[in-house]
């Protein structure tokens, strides 16, 4: 058997669309009702002009002036924040240290001091 230009016999270019087609795949309508086309068209065309309306309503938006007052407001409170925590940080550091130095210094005056052997002078000779 000899095969036709796109190598299936007897079929034409019909079989081979149809072997290159996986089994779940979509073909494609020819004949297509021209009313439901031009409603498809619309709905498009719709679709379209609404996103467009809404893009440019996006940019021109001024923010409101309560808007920028808020914002405002909470930076300032923020950074308000931020130097409290760290003046806090920074006094619980200085407790930290001022009571472990009045424990050691506590610690030498309480308790008995320890025989600390001293070496004799070094001998000076002549």
């Amino acid at each position: 058997m000899q095969c036709q230009e796109n190598g299936c016999p007897g079929k034409g270019r019909e079989g081979m669309a149809a072997m290159n087609r996986s089994s779940y795949g979509y073909s494609r309508v020819d004949n297509e009702d021209p009313e439901e086309a031009q409603h498809r068209r619309a709905q498009f065309l719709i679709y379209k002009s609404m996103q467009r309306a809404d893009q440019a309503g996006r940019r021109r938006r001024r923010p409101s002036w309560l808007r920028v007052k808020i914002s405002k407001l909470r930076i300032k409170i923020g950074k308000r924040l931020k130097r409290l925590t760290s003046a806090v940080f920074s006094a619980k550091m200085d407790l930290c240290k001022h009571v472990s130095c009045v424990f050691r210094s506590c610690k030498t005056s309480l308790l008995p001091a320890r025989h600390v052997r001293t070496l004799p002078a070094p001998s000076v000779c002549s």
